[in-house]
């Protein structure tokens, strides 16, 4: 099949497109680069199947595609918050536009949602069932209302115009390409500890996550794509939870650091849990998550430290 992935250079649209290319099917990757690397789909680049696109999502483009990856926006509060009027129009006006494109060539769409659709959760763990607690003027609503938008323009386009939808919601994920930079917790304290600095947790570190590695992910998401007669939306991610400061300690172990780990305020809108609910992943696509945090945090540690060894 021909494959579009928008935020294909991204950290989860780059393990996307090479995992796609492997099973031999033609990709586009289609991004503009603001939190996505060149980098990341460099060893794509020789791939006679692989092509890019340097492309906004706010603007239509017409391609001849079967399926459509819509994950192209920015997912670390760092960068979000950054243009929050530009996060939320690429959520809304990208789905949109890649809807558009969809119908148009009867191309099946999956789009990226988020457990940040729950906002900070009063239902524990979270089921796909459950409408969420979001601050829609909060600080980070240009993110979890956009995301939310976009699950209504799908769920729209599919009842009114008979579109092949596919929602998935993503919650923390992580592995090897996440941005160096890119405030979110695992990035930030493994690259902290590796570094010697102090590991900076917000509030008393008592909220709660849950972290899927990203093969796992991907593998979640390929086979929702290719799931008949469920749009979804499902919950993708490891139930397994854990505080952050347990979190913080591991990662302090696994590195060997001298690191201390120091206490921040917490910022607003800071979910206190999250931990999802997969039964209908389980049920529907008969996926779980199969590497165990240990396996994968050691494999995105190695990673940050040859990225921190090139300087």
């Amino acid at each position: 099949m021909r494959i579009l992935v928008t935020g294909g250079a991204g950290f989860i649209g780059s393990h996307l497109c090479g995992r796609l290319l492997r099973e031999g099917h033609e990709v586009i990757c289609l991004d503009n680069f603001f939190t996505g690397s060149k980098r990341n789909i460099a060893r794509l680049f020789d791939n006679p199947g692989f092509e890019l696109i340097r492309h906004d999502i706010t603007e239509p483009i017409l391609l001849e595609v079967d399926r459509v990856y819509n994950l192209a926006c920015p997912a670390s509060p760092i960068h979000y918050q950054y243009n929050p009027v530009k996060t939320i129009k690429t959520s809304v006006m990208g789905a949109i536009n890649m809807l558009g494109l969809a119908k148009r060539v009867r191309a099946r769409i999956l789009q990226a949602s988020t457990s940040e659709v729950y906002g900070d959760p009063q239902v524990h763990p979270q089921s796909e069932e459950y409408w969420g607690n979001v601050n829609p003027i909060g600080i980070r609503s240009c993110y979890d209302e956009g995301k939310r938008v976009a699950e209504t323009l799908m769920m729209d386009y599919h009842r009114q115009n008979g579109v092949d939808i596919r929602i998935i919601r993503i919650f923390n994920t992580y592995g090897p390409r996440m941005a160096v930079n890119d405030g979110r917790v695992v990035s930030n304290f493994i690259v902290q500890a590796l570094r010697g600095e102090d590991i900076t947790v917000y509030g008393e570190g008592m909220q709660t996550r849950s972290f899927c590695y990203v093969d796992d992910l991907v593998e979640g998401m390929i086979r929702m794509m290719e799931c008949e007669g469920f749009t979804g939306p499902v919950n993708l991610g490891n139930p397994t939870e854990t505080t952050i400061l347990e979190f913080a300690r591991r990662i302090v172990a696994l590195t060997g650091s001298k690191s201390r780990i120091v206490f921040n305020e917490l910022p607003d809108d800071d979910p206190k849990q999250r931990q999802p609910d997969i039964s209908q992943a389980k049920e529907k696509l008969g996926w779980q998550p199969q590497v165990d945090v240990e396996t994968g945090l050691k494999k995105t540690i190695d990673y940050f430290a040859s990225l921190l060894a090139e300087g």
